[in-house]
């Protein structure tokens, strides 16, 4: 376990009177109404079954928007946007079971045989011969690319990146893999570069791979359906993910050996291979899309000091989850991300409490509640293509997703924790804030485990954070870890813990306080070593 250790350095930096100046018996005072009572009330209502799994679209959904927003009412806080809570945008959602890949004679269904996330819009794909490209590279350390033309053609290559006889990456030259080994989409946007109309890429772990993603599979996608006059992103070329059961077959086909064979040469050689598969193959796609709309919801606390009131700070937490499985049990996401959603109404509650007596934050808080988060953090990226309150007045997103459970590596622990993830990837001056918060208030043990930019979970991205720091707005993500009833029927109420819970949503409203006081803003000063999309 990574946990940092400057914490007494950072006190006596800050204890020459850079703190906020409000009293320690103010702030504290607020805090204390953050309450574990009040936290277990919120959470058994939006995490019943009777929301549904408050899956992004669906009636569940809506209703725990309409929940927030009436508690936000109740608070005497005011609509902020055009006389609205909410902040609606549309969707696609579409189905894609019925999709099939044809190679020669063969037909192949999609999960049993290959899958795809979506983002193009092709219905079909034919191509009269595959070029095989090893592991699909274009790198300068090695490349499968070099003096092969896809142009116009299908491409077909491994998953992973070459490695030599001690297990390096003939990439990275450590036992780390390089992003070519850890992204599969990288080499879906490679071979678009190179000019290929579609890409089969080997998944070699299939059957593993297949039994965790096959329930998501098998729901409609869902994606932003954006306006023609701010276009999506630019569209991927048709693309399938396929067993090596399917590679095989392709290979024996042309009578070309089978993956195993590929993957064992290239890397005892460590040279690049290619190899034209005259085998027609076919990606059929079955469009079955449906127009809905999903709704962030908002609570707008104005700041105190007319000079800076305009600059806005902003804590996230997303209300959505996953629905009813195909099996009609409803995952009930108490602590994903139910935990994160109570704990934002408690700190909208305790800035609300401030504001009234008079000794409200100087900044204006936004406690923003998206929706879309499980289906690829659309809600947050609709807020950041069309805010409210401008981004260049964005001091900072604070966003929490799952603190109320404790996951492997801190079941032993004597002290609570909270994983810390990106607080020093754009300000020093926030990693500072929320290092001296904690050391002088919450004293949680801050794990930066998943701060490490290798970290392969790659929590840094996933998350509605991201959607802030892509926009160079400085970011802290709260986490408590994954645990055994992640995306489960499982993850309810009763195995919540609200007395942690409690504690580091004083942390996040502290947090907010000082950086909402703060008499200048947070100053951007560090490159993002993260990659953008």
């Amino acid at each position: 376990m990574k946990v940092y250790s400057g914490t007494i350095a950072l006190f006596v930096l800050f204890s020459c009177g850079t703190f906020a100046q409000v009293p320690d018996s103010t702030r504290m005072k607020f805090a204390s109404t953050i309450t574990m009572n009040e936290l277990r009330e919120h959470l058994t209502i939006l995490a019943s079954d009777e929301y549904e799994g408050r899956e992004t679209g669906k009636p569940g959904q809506k209703k725990a928007a309409q929940y927030i927003a009436d508690y936000y009412k109740d608070l005497g806080v005011g609509p902020c946007n055009n006389g609205s809570y909410f902040q609606q945008y549309p969707l696609k959602e579409e189905k894609r079971t019925n999709s099939t890949i044809s190679t020669a004679d063969k037909e192949w269904k999609f999960v049993d045989d290959f899958y795809f996330f979506g983002g193009f819009e092709t219905e079909e794909l034919v191509a009269s011969e595959v070029i095989f490209v090893g592991y699909g590279i274009d790198d300068a350390a090695y490349s499968d690319y070099t003096n092969v033309d896809v142009k116009g053609k299908m491409v077909l290559c491994l998953d992973g990146e070459p490695t030599d006889k001690n297990g390096n990456s003939r990439i990275s030259g450590t036992k780390e893999k390089s992003l070519w080994g850890q992204d599969m989409f990288i080499k879906v946007e490679t071979a678009k570069t190179n000019g290929a109309l579609g890409i089969l890429v080997v998944n070699s772990q299939y059957d593993f791979y297949i039994t965790r993603i096959k329930p998501w599979l098998e729901m409609p996608d869902v994606r932003l359906d954006y306006p023609t006059e701010n276009p999506d992103k630019e569209e991927l070329i048709p693309y399938a993910f396929i067993s090596p059961k399917m590679a095989n077959a392709i290979f024996k086909r042309a009578k070309a050996k089978d993956f195993a064979y590929w993957q064992k040469k290239i890397n005892k050689k460590g040279k690049a291979v290619s190899k034209v598969l005259s085998v027609p193959t076919t990606i059929h796609v079955k469009h079955d899309i449906n127009l809905i709309s999903a709704e962030n919801v908002m609570c707008y606390i104005e700041g105190s000091d007319p000079k800076l009131k305009n600059e806005v700070v902003v804590v996230s937490a997303h209300y959505d989850h996953i629905g009813i499985g195909r099996d009609g049990q409803i995952n009930n996401g108490a602590d994903d991300d139910g935990s994160g959603t109570v704990a934002s109404l408690e700190i909208a509650e305790a800035m609300v409490l401030a504001k009234k007596a008079r000794h409200g934050p100087r900044r204006s808080v936004l406690i923003l509640n998206v929706s879309g988060e499980e289906k690829g953090l659309l809600g947050s990226e609709w807020y950041s293509e069309f805010p409210i309150f401008p981004l260049e007045n964005t001091v900072c997103d604070l966003n929490i997703d799952m603190i109320g459970r404790t996951d492997k590596e801190h079941e032993a622990a004597t002290s609570e924790y909270v994983y810390i993830i990106g607080s020093d990837k754009l300000s020093t001056q926030l990693h500072q804030a929320s290092e001296l918060v904690n050391s002088t208030y919450t004293k949680l043990d801050f794990d930066y485990t998943y701060n490490d930019p290798k970290d392969p979970n790659r929590f840094y991205y996933r998350s509605d954070h991201y959607n802030f720091a892509k926009n160079n707005i400085p970011v802290i993500f709260y986490f408590s870890g994954v645990h055994e009833d992640y995306h489960k029927p499982g993850d309810d109420v009763e195995k919540i813990q609200f007395e942690k819970m409690e504690t580091i949503a004083k942390l996040i409203f502290l947090t907010a306080w000082e950086v909402a006081n703060r008499d200048e803003k947070l100053v951007v000063d560090v490159k993002n070593d993260f990659e953008q999309d």
